[in-house]
């Protein structure tokens, strides 16, 4: 039992003034009252769920799954927060240079133009390619690009030996 005790104190003067009585304050139900507050608010609270996204590799596509070579945009990652992307076959493609800055805006450029070839927006497809030296935080960044723009069809491969010597160029 919690309690508070305030005793007089006795000195000179203690046969002159009032005598005051012994105060006991029970603290025993304050700390039940905590107690119950403390988990009627854990009970009721609902707990953050964890969200996992999709992620989609080329071992994941199905069999009909066609991708035509107009629709397509690569991505290859690279250090320096420095991304590389060519649009459509890589032997044909010519390799751009670009930033996180303006992925978006070539995304986006890249699906208006699917819409002016009478293609659906929904045939869009990112393949994201990350090199060695790229950082997790670059791969999270185009991800949340990939949520951010809406896209429906994109994979996660390696990066062939042709595609490592351009970069390096």
């Amino acid at each position: 039992m919690a309690d508070i005790e305030i005793k007089n104190k006795k000195g000179k003067r203690s046969s002159k003034s009032i005598s005051k009585k012994l105060i006991r304050i029970d603290l025993t139900p304050m700390v039940d009252l905590g107690f119950l507050l403390i988990t009627f608010f854990v009970f009721t609270t609902t707990m953050a769920r964890a969200t996992v996204m999709q992620i989609k590799t080329p071992y994941d596509a199905a069999p009909d799954d066609e991708i035509c070579n107009s629709c397509v945009l690569t991505v290859l990652l690279d250090k320096n927060d420095v991304i590389y992307y060519y649009e459509g076959n890589f032997e044909n493609a010519a390799l751009h240079k670009s930033g996180y800055g303006s992925i978006r805006d070539i995304i986006q450029q890249k699906k208006k133009a699917l819409q002016f070839t009478q293609r659906d927006k929904s045939q869009f497809t990112l393949i994201i390619k990350s090199a060695d030296s790229s950082s997790f935080r670059n791969f999270v960044d185009i991800t949340d690009e990939v949520t951010i723009n809406n896209i429906g069809r994109y994979y996660i491969d390696e990066l062939t030996a042709g595609e490592k010597l351009k970069m390096t160029e």
